[in-house]
């Protein structure tokens, strides 16, 4: 009888595409324990973006590399399907999706402005008001930002996050309550999704799982689900807990 040894499965890029940024195209944004060369975890500048990540689950070594970044008791940010090890608490945590984009007309939209760190306070105001996720106020040096403004004032926003290897997340789409219904956001992430396609990059974005309206407009544009990982806060163990004293 023939022995088949299987095949080891080398993980997509986007099931952990904030480690494959940091390690990338953002890593001047990445702060590491033990400096910019340690290989197991990284985490963006504060100021930047919330999200931590490590180069592999399975690996303890990423755990402990996390738990040094962030110091006892710490809590940190990772997206994914992950089993925490023990030790480690849950500080909450939300579903999401993942979508890619398979079918999407990418096109430049009439009117969108580039934004930039002068437009940043308004930025975040949009933020605060219609809460699309993180955006903090170096976020708009990770990627293109565009915006549409209606009588001086920013209405819609939308831009690019994440940026693994061979693709670019959009991200901090949203339009003022007052703008909703006329298209705006579709017409932004077609314009952000144009500029990723002509650097060569596959446009992706993820949204929580409870956003369903976000979901089927998502789905109807031409992105398609690829998985659902959680959006997860958790605790690193406390400075007398792992044998530490």
């Amino acid at each position: 009888m023939t022995t088949v040894t299987p095949t080891p499965v080398t993980p997509h890029v986007l099931d952990n595409p904030a480690w494959a940024s940091l390690s990338g195209a953002h890593a001047a944004f990445a702060e590491r324990a033990g400096g910019r060369a340690a290989p197991y975890a990284a985490r963006y500048a504060p100021d930047v973006a919330p999200f931590s990540a490590i180069a592999d689950p399975a690996d303890p070594r990423s755990w402990e590399a996390l738990r040094s970044l962030t110091g006892p008791g710490g809590v940190v940010s990772l997206a994914g399907v992950l089993t925490p090890p023990d030790g480690w608490e849950s500080a909450g945590s939300i579903e999401g999706v993942q979508l890619v984009d398979t079918s999407l007309r990418a096109e430049p939209a009439p009117g969108a402005v580039r934004l930039g760190p002068a437009d940043v306070p308004e930025m975040l105001d949009l933020i605060a008001l219609t809460r699309p996720g993180p955006f903090l106020p170096r976020t708009v040096e990770l990627g293109t930002y565009l915006g549409i403004r209606r009588g001086g004032r920013l209405v819609a926003m939308a831009g690019e996050r994440l940026r693994p290897p061979g693709w670019t997340e959009i991200s901090a789409v949203c339009t003022h309550p007052d703008h909703r219904g006329g298209g705006l956001a579709t017409l932004l992430v077609r314009a952000v999704a144009a500029g990723i396609r002509e650097r060569g990059d596959v446009p992706f974005l993820h949204t929580a799982a409870s956003n369903t309206r976000a979901v089927r407009l998502y789905e109807s544009i031409g992105f398609t689900v690829r998985r659902r990982p959680s959006f997860m806060a958790l605790r690193a163990p406390g400075a007398n807990e792992g044998g530490r004293s």
